[in-house]
This record gives structure tokens, sequence and C-alpha cells, in this order.
């Protein structure tokens, strides 16, 4: 089978993804293997690839928001069937023993493995992962539009949660909810929030594209990233990597608000007042999902008919198209064309699908 393969973490601009020939991987006990269709392109894909999250597995094949048809049951699984599409997110398993994963919190298990990190991803034209951690997707989601929800969707949903903020806020009016950074998961999370009744005020640099994009959906303010809109916000998500954001945002957050970081890697925070955090406002970080955020997200973004904005990319243009992210190319949220399959496969033709791959 075709994978990109990272051998060593540069710039993407120096292109470090090869793209190598590899064994299909055969699933364990609890596994499924997976013909992979599509996978979403995500800024945390540019971290690992340009080290900045630290290597973690040797020849990694990156990718953690992918769409799929099962090809291969594992010894044991009953949670999906042959040729059913599922998708694969960020958090690929965890330990199911220690205190967090018994308290319904295993997004912060310390022995967890991460699709695409730890774990070989959807770079490919296969790979396993465990049947209790996949999803089944709603039929109402193309392959290309439900990539991005695995990771961008999902995070994006968690982060909402976790502001606290409904659609009630100060004297019964609007809660106002402030987006800095308005890529991927931006562009899903006002989706959600407007479907709440929520106020939304966005906050990005690129104005000629993500600015664009932010009114199209139905943004009630739009500035650059530094911009101040001259109304206190109830709550504020930052998904740039841009750590100089916190203080900006804090600065508009009324008494009481509660600023997200949802990234998993994060420039240096700079000093600041404390009176920008003094009123009780209070700073969260999101670390990484559980598979009941999944869960709860995909129901929803089905019930308000979320629909995602992508930009389509060969299979062979993998490194062209993290040079894209990175600089703010994208229009909503890139995805990676592994394999034109559409139709689900006949499950008897599991072992020559495999065949046909290598």
């Amino acid at each position: 089978m075709r994978a990109w393969v990272l051998e060593q973490a540069a710039p993407v601009e120096r292109q470090p993804l090869s793209l190598k020939h590899r064994p299909v991987p055969e699933p364990g006990p609890g596994e499924v293997q997976i013909r992979v269709l599509v996978c979403g392109i995500c800024r945390t894909d540019l971290h690992v690839v340009e080290g900045d999250l630290e290597a973690r597995r040797p020849s990694i094949v990156p990718g953690h928001q992918i769409i799929g048809r099962v090809t291969r049951l594992g010894a044991g699984v009953r949670e999906v069937q042959l040729g059913q599409r599922v998708g694969v997110a960020w958090l690929q398993r965890s330990c199911g023993d220690c205190r967090y994963c018994l308290d319904g919190q295993e997004n912060l298990c310390q022995a967890a493995e991460y699709t695409g990190w730890t774990a070989d991803g959807g770079f490919a034209d296969y790979c396993i992962a465990p049947a209790s951690f996949t999803y089944v997707l709603p039929q109402s989601f193309a392959d290309l539009q439900a990539a991005p929800l695995l990771c961008a969707g999902i995070i994006g949903y968690r982060s909402l949660c976790k502001t606290g903020i409904y659609a009630a806020g100060q004297a019964g009016g609007a809660a106002r909810l402030g987006i800095y950074g308005f890529g991927a998961a931006g562009h899903v999370v006002i989706q959600l929030a407007k479907a709440r009744g929520l106020e939304v005020q966005v906050f990005t640099r690129d104005k000629t594209k993500h600015q664009v994009l932010a009114r199209e959906l139905g943004a009630n303010w739009v500035g650059g990233s530094f911009d101040q809109s001259g109304d206190e916000l109830d709550a504020a998500i930052i998904f740039a990597p841009a750590g100089e954001l916190v203080p900006q945002a804090l600065q508009q957050l009324r008494p009481g608000g509660r600023l997200v970081l949802a990234g998993i890697h994060m420039s240096q925070i700079p000093a600041m007042d404390y009176a920008d955090l003094y009123g009780e406002r209070s700073i969260c970080t999101v670390a990484n999902n559980t598979r009941q955020d999944g869960i709860e997200f995909l129901r929803e973004a089905a019930a308000i008919n979320l629909r995602t904005r992508v930009q389509e990319f060969a299979m062979q243009d993998a490194n062209r198209a993290l040079q894209a992210l990175k600089h703010d190319a994208i229009k909503g949220a890139a995805v990676l064309r592994v394999a034109e399959v559409i139709a689900a496969p006949d499950p008897s033709r599991a072992e020559t699908l495999e065949a046909e791959a290598q």
C-alpha cells in the first residue's frame, strides 16, 4: 500500500513527507482494518510534521481525521461490520483502567495513543484502529465533508462546551462568543454556536479567506486578530496556536468570562497584567477528546445540518496541502483524497481489496 511517512521532522517547505510502499497492516484482537477513502489535514498534523510536537514514534504516518470502509475485523469485534463506513479521530485508544478513564476523562489518560502521532494515521491506503474507538458516521455527510468533523469538529465541540455559555446571556440577551482563528475548527464552531442562539464575533488575521467565510457563516462582527470589537465577550475560544492572543482575548472578556485554549500546541504566552485576569475571569485548556464528545457532536451536527467547507487535495499532494495550511491558504478545511472508492465494498471482497492496494 501507499503511505506518506515522516522520517525526520522539518519545515513543510522542505517537503518532509515521503511516499513509501508498506505492507497492509493487519488488525489485532478488537481492531479493524480500514480502507482509507479521505483524510482531513489538521494543524496538529502540521505540528507533528514540523516537530512542534516531539516525535513519539519513528517513521510515523500522519493523519487523524480518517473516513474509510471496514475491510477486515480482528478477533472479538462486535461494534462494527465489514463494509461499514467509519471515522477515526485523534484519540486512538486509552488504557481503560486509570483514574481518568474510569472517571469519564479518557482524554487525560497518560497511556493513551494518538492517531497520526503515536500510531500510524490516515495518509495511507489502509490503517488499523480499535473498533471501540471508531465512529459510525451519519449518512447525511459525504466523505469529503465528513473528514473535518473528526477533529476540527469534535475538538471545536468540546471547546464550545468548555466555555460554559448557552443561548441566554446577561440580562436575558444572547450570550456573546469570540472565536480567535478561523480555520477548520472555527468554521464548524460558528455553525454550532449560531444554531444554539449565540452571538458570534470572529477575530482572524486573514482578510481574503477567513474573514469572508466568517461573514458568510453569519458572524455578527468580524475583525483582525488584535482588533477590539467594543463589546464584552461572555466567553472566547482561541484556535490559533498564538500565545500572544491570550492577553488580547482576556481584555475582551466580561468579569466571570472564560477563555478556552483549544490547541494541542501554542507559542509562548507573554507576560500580562493581573488586571486582565482579575474579576473571576478564567482560562481553560482543551486536551484531546473523549469518545462521548464525538458521539454527541456527530448527533448535533446531523441535527442542525452542519456543512463543512473543504478544499480537496490529491493523494500525491500531501506536502503541498500542509504548506497551504501553514500559510493560511485554505478556506475552511483541507482534505486529502486517498481513494476513489465511493460505494460500500462487498464484505466478501475484503481480501481482494487488500491485494489491489498492494
